[in-house]
């Protein structure tokens, strides 16, 4: 517990988020209020003064109450690095649909505090490995998550290398493609979300899944998020998606399972987005 806040107040203001953060991400399983609810906040933030940042405007704070909200409260500002908006996480967990027994691969933990929430939604018999490039967040994240026993912090990227199999792989950096060791590490029915972003800084979240002949893939919210560490722009200048292209895509595709064809929305150096449904 972080100097200056009590458990009262902290579990008080957390009851309150938890009912605002279902209602705006419209979430339907209730199990995700009460991760939220149970998570504290603080314990994965810098020390008071906050900076809290709602709407592109950024102010300082001492009260608890105002980062049970739903805002950005800022790890790192110089490297626009922040405690991600409570909503859109509560909207995209609903959508992949955690479940007890899972395995998650949690792609850009920062200092984990996601990953605390998905790693209650595993429970009994899941885990999450918590994958952190940046040295100093994912050192952060080892000592915040040391009452989680079932979540390994991996200070490390988790683009471009063999990843244990999974049922879920939650990714909170952007990237121009989805690694294929991604799609490959998938368990038949697993659940890959990611934010796609093939024009800088903005695209789709993408919901992904597998299924038993390839990848539906299902676009939602427009997000923007930093870049995945690792990755490389290798879409071709013909096959890059425009605006309207990224709301079309209803499948992906390892290339060395299918070429490219006719429907191919954007191609990449291992996978490629298609306009046809599986």
């Amino acid at each position: 517990m972080k100097e200056g806040i009590t458990p009262d107040t902290s579990e008080q203001a957390r009851c309150s988020y938890a009912s605002h953060i279902e209602h705006l991400a419209g979430v339907r399983d209730p199990r995700i209020r009460r991760a939220f609810e149970q998570v504290a906040r603080e314990a994965f933030l810098p020390p008071p003064p906050w900076t809290v940042i709602s709407m592109g405007h950024a102010r300082q704070t001492r009260e608890v109450s105002d980062i049970y909200d739903n805002v950005l409260v800022a790890i790192d500002r110089q490297r626009g690095i922040n405690n991600g908006e409570p909503a859109l996480h509560a909207a995209w967990i609903d959508a992949i649909k955690p479940q007890p027994g899972e395995t998650v691969i949690h792609v850009g933990a920062g200092t984990g505090y996601y990953s605390a929430i998905l790693s209650l939604l595993v429970q009994p018999g899941g885990r999450v490995d918590a994958f952190e490039y940046e040295a100093d967040l994912a050192a952060e994240a080892r000592r915040n998550l040391q009452g989680y026993s079932h979540v390994m912090v991996h200070a490390a990227s988790a683009f471009g290398r063999v990843l244990p199999n999974a049922d879920v792989i939650y990714v909170n950096a952007g990237v121009p493609a989805p690694d294929v060791e991604w799609l490959r590490s998938l368990n038949p029915g697993g659940r890959l979300i990611f934010p796609w972003q093939p024009h800088k800084d903005w695209g789709p979240a993408v919901l992904v899944t597998r299924q038993s002949g390839g990848f539906s893939a299902q676009p939602l919210m427009t997000v923007g998020f930093i870049s995945c560490s690792g990755t490389k722009e290798t879409t071709s200048v013909a096959n890059r998606p425009t605006e309207s292209d990224l709301g079309t895509v209803r499948s992906v595709w390892i290339k060395r399972d299918r070429a490219p064809d006719a429907s191919s929305v954007a191609i990449y150096e291992d996978v490629w987005f298609s306009s046809e449904r599986i």
